[in-house]
């Protein structure tokens, strides 16, 4: 962004969004972080404490705060969307919110998959299903994030919005997910890794790069979904090889297996997204062949 802007990131307290802060804040944006107040920000950083699923809450922190740009970083479903649009149309000039490649759960294309694959004006919005009840939501995170893009989507009061669709990120020594660590812990004591018979791979993204990407889309004019994805796909033996790297002696060992659970970041169908919207809008993904060793050391507790 080449001029200071005044951005609010609401939630954003750890992983790519604490990364997402410090990268706007070191850019010299006047930021603003708004959560529940578990987790403050860092210095040079304006807190306000919330409760996103409360409009009386929210309204009440914000005040008379208008922003240039609003970063959601926990925006799960239609209703936390629908309350997001009330509260910030004529309030900020663009709405960034951080969705996901599981947008695509229902797509299984060899082709890597654009986004017109999935059309938010589409999608059908159901404000009454039980999304406060987590067990409900976890199991419907796709569903829920495509609603809330369809909300965002919808005629009515004007809000510019973009929906970030994020890989799979990898990297950092702050990985909460520990998928990394479980294939480091089977291949360490030669515990078979279960993989579906057809395993197929996935785009990744690293955990720097995400942070760079959402700035960046903060700071553009673009509306509607983009992919953010690095080059390449990764399947799971890539992956392993690059973990037992760091595991002395360690061979992964692989178990097809047809039905049941399988380990992280294995497939039963494709889950590669095509990055070329964002690519002509102007953004220069890397290459996850390239970050993948880097990626592995630092969540590894190994890096430099």
């Amino acid at each position: 962004m080449e001029n200071a802007r005044n951005v609010l990131v609401i939630g954003g307290n750890r992983y790519f969004g604490k990364r997402l802060i410090a990268r706007l804040r070191d850019e010299g944006h006047r930021v603003s972080v708004l959560n529940r107040g578990s987790s403050p920000p860092p210095d040079g950083v304006e807190h306000l404490v919330a409760d996103r699923d409360d409009e009386h809450s929210l309204t009440g922190a914000l005040g008379s705060r208008v922003f240039d740009v609003v970063v959601d970083q926990v925006c799960y479903t239609p209703r936390q969307a629908a309350l997001a649009r009330r509260v910030f149309s004529g309030r900020t000039r663009r709405y960034v919110m951080t969705s996901t490649v599981e947008v695509y759960e229902y797509e299984d294309s060899p082709a890597l998959v654009r986004e017109e694959a999935v059309d938010p004006a589409k999608v059908t919005v159901d404000l009454e299903l039980p999304w406060d009840d987590p067990v409900f939501l976890e199991s419907h995170y796709g569903e829920g994030k495509r609603q809330a893009e369809a909300v965002l989507a919808a005629d009515g009061p004007a809000l510019p919005y973009t929906a970030v669709r994020v890989a799979h990120v990898l990297g950092g020594d702050d990985d909460f997910t520990g998928r990394l660590a479980h294939y480091a812990e089977r291949i360490r004591t030669g515990e078979p890794i279960a993989v579906p018979v057809a395993n197929r791979p996935a785009t990744y993204i690293h955990v720097e790069e995400i942070a760079g990407f959402l700035a960046w889309a903060a700071g553009e004019a673009f509306t509607g979904p983009v992919n953010a994805a690095s080059h390449g796909t990764l399947s799971t033996e890539e992956l392993c090889e690059a973990v037992a790297a760091h595991v002395p002696g360690g061979r992964p060992v692989f178990r097809p297996v047809d039905v049941g659970e399988v380990s992280p970041f294995s497939f039963r169908r494709s889950y590669g997204m095509d990055n070329t919207r964002a690519g002509r809008l102007g953004f220069a993904f890397a290459d996850a062949r390239q970050w993948l060793p880097r990626a592995v050391a630092e969540t590894l507790g190994k890096g430099d």
